[in-house]
């Protein structure tokens, strides 16, 4: 019984130790950060010589950058002694209350990623990456219960699994997706309603976010700098955070940056536990650099007659110039354009479009390497003939899909440019190039046979695993079905951290969801990932992209190509690497097929599961191929792929016996230990004959 009653008083002592402190809570101010102390800063935070805080500088892309409290702040305390006691220490978050000030300068027209107000567990958020992660979130943590982090996000970019648009104010719990997000605008009683404001316009702005732990309210306002509070917020959202703070979590700022260069300032910061920030002494704040363009110096003392002759010989010139430049713009272009570039920017990005800059070759036209003038971004701009109606065609296809896509597994399409006689698109650029280049040895200029560098498994197994992802996006998640037709190792591009990127979207076909397939005038696609039903009814489908992917995957499990020609003593023919699997699987040597560069270093659970998808994908029978979300599923070990899944294999023919029901002649033998000569996956996307050759 002593004892009983010693531990409730050492529990009274506590409780009401914590209690005082929590009441008292943290209140700090920053009004400009020269001097600054408690604040930690790491990724490409600085402090300018100025006093501001920058978060982001245009020095890097695909960076990230945090500035915290360097001290924990306490959100909660005991709600009674009672409680305690029992229930075992039940906590309430309390009350807080933060204003800040910040501005996001671009140095592109194209809109960067935004930044966020962040409370968390620990500092400097490890694991966060950038992107449209804010570097808070990563593909692992992303939607987690137990991040047990709140984010106040001032987006500039609109990501379609996360944002509703590209100018927007979010609050998210433990995960991108905003649990409520609002257009950025504020209250003004000046004309009875909001006035919307720019979030990338590069001036500043204030905030205001403030939460009631009694009511369990959370209230978020923005205004101008030069304006007051107003009285009714932009968002009030009743938000009770018990199962989201902690005791003790961390206060401070997030952003990142993707492939366009942004500035993310601070200009001044207030915040204050059980009561409201002190306000921001905005006189004495810092300014931060804006963007502008220097004035023209005009020549004063110049003589009537030679300024004559200047303004016609400039008008003279002005003509030649729009005229080598003239651009086309069509009705189409109101409808289904993206960003528009102008022509003499791409050409001086170019350097004329030199053959120096050529880094590839489609079956539309050549692809170049590019440095936009304005921005110094890198990017890829493909030139697609315009000698015909087929042309344009693929080119409104592209603009129209991949134009109004965004998914961190497909190639970014920043816009267009149609000039007469030219079409233009302009992509993210990949360094590394495409995935076949990997996978493939080619022949150099003195004969011999190289390989840029061989992936290992595991970087392939996420390559893999992220083509899946966009397929996904593109079959399911998306307003409209989109058909790739198209997929080969050629059309998957690198970026700079090796991430895959589905690209090429010029034979894509869009139709509503429910539909079941499209019909097409004339088959399209390349040899070995033509699904055999292709060629005899002329409907593309869903299942036929999957078809086209399970190839994709015995490719990179197996570093051969989909087509090789077989070169034995027994005579030319075309062999395919469909058939040479499903025989290897059949006679239980499955294994036997993964790339022999690989030696035994793979795991081999994802070597069998690779490889026995890229079988049920390849099935002969459409309705035996597992959809997209299906083999992501198996991929990601959501569901487990077990041997009485792969009965359909024993009903599936090999390509061999397809083409022969159609009576195709033709000799198709299975990869052997004869000599073998290969066709390149990387030939130019074809019409495709009735025959399989």
């Amino acid at each position: 019984m002593f004892f009983i009653i010693f531990k409730i008083l050492l529990l009274f002592l506590h409780l009401g130790f914590n209690s005082a402190e929590g009441l008292e809570g943290v209140d700090f101010i920053y009004n400009g950060f020269k001097e600054a102390k408690d604040l930690v800063l790491d990724g490409m935070a600085d402090i300018t010589s100025g006093g501001l805080l920058r978060l982001t500088h245009i020095d890097t892309k695909y960076g990230v950058g945090h500035a915290f409290y360097s001290n924990p702040v306490q959100f909660k305390t005991n709600s009674s002694v009672a409680a305690a006691v029992d229930r075992g220490n039940i906590s309430t978050p309390l009350s807080f209350s933060t204003t800040f000030i910040f501005a996001i300068v671009s140095e592109s027209e194209i809109n960067g990623q935004g930044m966020a107000f962040v409370i968390a567990p620990t500092r400097g958020l490890p694991g966060g990456l950038a992107n449209q992660y804010l570097g808070i979130f990563n593909d692992t943590n992303n939607g987690n219960p137990k991040n047990h982090i709140l984010a106040i996000e001032i987006d500039t970019n609109r990501n379609v699994e996360y944002d509703v648009d590209n100018n927007h104010i979010g609050i998210d719990v433990n995960g991108l997706k905003s649990v409520k997000a609002k257009f950025a605008k504020y209250y003004t009683d000046l004309n009875g309603g909001y006035k919307n404001l720019s979030l990338s316009s590069g001036e500043p702005m204030q905030m205001w976010i403030d939460y009631d732990g009694v009511k369990k309210q959370i209230n978020v306002s923005i205004v101008p700098i030069h304006l007051a509070k107003p009285d009714v917020p932009l968002m009030s959202l009743s938000l009770d955070l018990s199962s989201v703070l902690l005791d003790n979590m961390y206060v401070g700022f997030s952003s990142s940056t993707q492939t366009v260069k942004t500035f993310h300032y601070i200009h001044g910061w207030s915040f204050k536990v059980n009561g409201t920030a002190q306000e921001l002494h905005v006189p004495s704040l810092p300014d931060h650099p804006r963007t502008f363009k220097k004035p023209e110096k005009i020549a004063l003392s110049v003589l009537i007659p030679i300024v004559v002759l200047t303004l016609i010989a400039a008008a003279v010139i002005i003509y030649v110039w729009k005229k080598k430049y003239a651009e086309l713009i069509e009705d189409w272009e109101d409808i289904y354009g993206t960003h528009r570039f102008a022509y003499k920017d791409l050409y001086r990005a170019t350097n004329g479009f030199g053959e120096k800059d050529v880094i590839g070759n489609g079956a539309f036209g050549k692809v170049y390497r590019g440095v936009l003038p304005s921005t110094k971004i890198q990017v890829a701009i493909k030139k697609v003939s315009h000698d015909s109606t087929r042309g344009m065609q693929q080119f409104i296809a592209e603009i129209v899909s991949i134009g109004k896509l965004r998914h961190r597994n497909l190639v970014q399409l920043y816009g267009y440019c149609r000039r007469k006689g030219e079409l233009l698109l302009v992509y993210d650029y990949m360094p590394n190039g495409s995935l076949d280049n990997f996978l493939f040895r080619r022949r150099s200029q003195n004969g011999s046979t190289t390989v840029r560098t061989m992936l290992d498994w595991s970087r392939r197994f996420q390559i893999i695993k992220g083509v899946a992802s966009g397929l996904v996006y593109l079959h399911e998640e998306w307003e409209k079905v989109v058909i790739h037709r198209d997929i080969k190792s050629s059309n998957v591009l690198l970026d700079n951290e090796m991430n895959p990127r589905l690209g090429d979207f010029g034979l894509a076909m869009l139709f509503d969801h429910g539909t079941c397939d499209a019909p097409t005038s004339r088959v399209v696609g390349t040899p070995g990932y033509l699904a055999p039903e292709m060629t005899k009814s002329g409907m593309a489908s869903t299942s036929t992209d999957v078809y086209a992917f399970g190839v994709f995957l015995l490719e990179v499990c197996t570093g051969k190509r989909p087509v090789e020609l077989n070169t034995a003593i027994t005579g030319e023919g075309l062999i395919y690497l469909v058939d040479w699997a499903l025989s290897n699987w059949r006679k239980g040597t499955m294994l036997d097929t993964a790339d022999r560069n690989l030696g035994n270093d793979y795991v081999v659970e994802q070597m069998e599961l690779a490889l026995r998808l890229g079988l049920l994908c390849t099935h002969t029978d459409p309705e035996h191929r597992p959809s997209m979300r299906r083999v992501m599923q198996y991929l990601s070990g959501d569901l487990t792929l077990h041997p009485s899944d792969l009965s359909a294999l024993d009903s599936s023919d090999t390509l061999n016996q397809a083409f022969t029901r159609r009576d195709c002649p033709e000799d198709h033998r299975l990869f052997s230990t004869g000599n073998t000569k290969s066709i390149p996956s990387s030939t130019p996307t074809q019409s495709i004959p009735s025959s399989p050759v």
